[in-house]
């Protein structure tokens, strides 16, 4: 079954539900809190039983739902190691192997660069690449420890290494898009595609994009899985 691609129109988010083909074991990167009832009726529309939820990075721009969806259904929370998301019951590195469905595999990918953490999962000629790269584009490296640098080698040294065919799902979308694929993005991403690394990190160096309206609100809840902290 082909990822099911989920939309949220005020931070451009996309969420995205894995499917074990010949199972209903599925999996969901990136769920946002205030689409929790949304994506609650997917899985149970479609009889499925939510194993695993998988979070990118800790985000900046909304609040997840990963800590409710783990409360409501019994998944378990598998985080980036370096993101400092606490009570996740995973807590990914680089080369892990999350199992789910009958021998079904999501292949963990260290892509540091938009955070100092951040993750990219492969399954089944896709890969889900957070902020790290997304259609035409990347994610800012201007904060949470991010490094134009580290991007620079995530995207060139794991990202377009992989089949050109595999299917990229971003993160964001800001123009209308939905899916591109690694070969394309290798040769015709506005960033990234034939561009040196020291033109690439002047070029990130001189976005001056304003700070995300909820990182305050956000990344602090997200480290907590989106839930309120005790006493707070």
């Amino acid at each position: 079954m082909n990822p099911i691609q989920l939309f949220d129109t005020e931070s451009s988010t996309f969420t995205y539900i894995l499917v074990a083909p010949g199972d209903n074991d599925a999996v969901i990167i990136d769920p946002v809190e205030r689409h929790r009832e949304r994506d609650l009726q997917h899985l149970q529309r479609l009889g499925l039983k939510l194993r695993y939820v998988l979070e990118t990075h800790a985000h900046a721009d909304h609040v997840t739902s990963a800590g409710r969806l783990c409360e409501l259904t019994g998944a378990v929370a598998a985080v980036p190691g370096g993101c400092g998301i606490a009570g996740a019951g995973m807590q990914l590195g680089d080369g892990d192997v999350i199992g789910f469905g009958k021998g079904e595999e999501i292949r963990v990918l260290h892509t540091p660069g938009h955070t100092a953490g951040s993750m990219s999962y492969v399954w089944r000629g896709n890969v889900f690449t957070g902020d790290t790269l997304l259609i035409d584009g990347c994610g800012r490296t201007d904060f949470q420890s991010g490094s134009a640098d580290a991007l620079y080698d995530s995207v060139n040294d794991k990202l377009f290494a992989l089949p050109d065919d595999t299917l990229m799902w971003p993160g964001h979308d800001y123009k209308g898009q939905a899916v591109s694929t690694i070969g394309w993005e290798k040769r015709n991403n506005a960033r990234l595609a034939n561009r040196s690394r020291a033109d690439f990190v002047q070029l990130m160096a001189g976005l001056n994009l304003p700070k995300p309206k909820l990182i305050d609100v956000a990344v602090p809840a997200n480290q907590n899985l989106g839930l309120p902290r005790h006493g707070a």
